[in-house]
Order: C-alpha cells, then structure tokens, then sequence
C-alpha cells in the first residue's frame, strides 16, 4: 500500500529535482500554486489529503518524468540524488559557461571552426557540472516552438562540441550557411548525415558533410 507520506515525498523529491518547490511545480503542471502547500495536506479537522490523478498526471507531464520515475521517489530508500529509471542523474552545480540563444548560433561569429564557443557577447549561465570536467562546453537557449515537445521555447541545452556522436544521439548542428538545428541523429556515413526532427511537424533532414560546419552532443537539458 502506498501511504499519503510516500505520494507527497514524491511529490516533493520530483520538486527538488527540477530546482523547484513544490509551488513552482504547481505552477509548471498549470495548478494553483497552492495545490502543493503542507498546510493542503492536511484538512482542518485532521483528515489527510491526497493529491488527486489528474494532479499527478499534469506534474509528470510538466516534467517529463514517467510513472515509473515517479514511484521510485516513493521508495523509503530512495535517494533524491540518485539516478532514477531512463533519466540521468544530475550531476551537482559546478560553474558557469558561456549562453546563447539558437538565433545567436546562426548569426556567426560566436564559434571557431569545430564548433567551440569563441569570441565576445556571451552571456554566462550556471552549468550543472564543474567546467573543468566537460572544457569547451557550452548552453543553447531554445527560441520558439520547432523543438516540441522534447524541448520548449526558454530551455537550455547544454552541448559539448568534439564529444563522439552516435546514432540516436541527440546533437545540434550548424550548416555553413548559418542554420543552426537540434536534432536526433539517424546515420552518419562518409559523405553526409540523416537526422531527425524532434517536432513531428518538422521534416527530416539529410545533409552532405560538406554543407555541416559542426556537430555536437546535447549531453543535458534543463526541463
């Protein structure tokens, strides 16, 4: 049986693992803010209160978690810190590298010819890892729609150029003519790549490697 401590623990240790509090979690599934508050747990006179399906439904859905992520939160020997089912675990706060919007990419200017951030104009954001284990790494903003429903307009990715791509890797590609893409890689062979689009409103795409100035490995996403 699962008791009403274990569903607000998960509740609360999903909350955490998104660097949210169980009202900013709320708010993310589209619920009242309060929805999530110690002081709904309990009725007045006592009585517990359960969150309800639809309310879990709409966190897992926010976050991207699955049921099976969710349960595992529920387990007393559960560490929050810990890597859950089909998720990477979140490495801790290190530092700051350099952030760019996806239209920034294209303009040039900001890369060298492998696909390492050069230049000025960066902004700086918190990287999840110390720099110095992943050098050269940096974030992408994603702007607008074309990358739902993995990723939404306000999400970064972070990406390390030079890391070995495979197929079914998730990566960001830059043509040379200034397109700059995420995608899912299909086949790389010799003379070009197919790659898949994360929008299925979005074509495929296959490009000559004569026509991709780089491409590098989305190693983690903030959700």
């Amino acid at each position: 049986m699962l008791s009403h401590e274990q569903i607000w623990e998960a509740i609360d240790r999903l909350a955490e693992r998104h660097d949210l509090t169980p009202s900013g979690l709320a708010r993310r599934a589209g619920l009242d803010p309060t929805s999530f508050n110690k002081s709904k747990r309990l009725s007045a006179d006592g009585r517990l209160r359960w969150p309800s399906t639809e309310s879990i439904a709409k966190v897992l859905d926010a976050t991207g978690a699955s049921m099976e992520q969710f349960l595992a939160f529920m387990r007393p020997s559960a560490d929050s810190s810990a890597e859950l089912p089909g998720e990477r675990a979140k490495p801790p706060h290190g530092g700051a590298i350099p952030l760019l919007g996806f239209a920034q990419a294209g303009a040039g200017g900001f890369f060298d010819d492998g696909g390492f951030p050069a230049g000025q104009g960066w902004d700086v954001v918190e990287f999840p890892a110390a720099p110095s284990q992943k050098p050269g790494v940096y974030a992408l903003e994603v702007q607008g729609e074309s990358m739902m429903p993995l990723y939404r307009d306000g999400d970064v990715l972070i990406v390390e150029p030079g890391a070995q791509v495979r197929r079914n890797d998730r990566v960001v590609v830059r043509t040379r003519e200034g397109e700059v893409m995420a995608k899912v890689l299909l086949r790389q062979s010799p003379r070009s790549i197919e790659l898949m689009s994360l929008n299925p409103e979005h074509p495929n795409r296959t490009l000559d490697l004569s026509d991709v100035e780089w491409i590098a490995r989305i190693i983690w996403a903030s959700q």
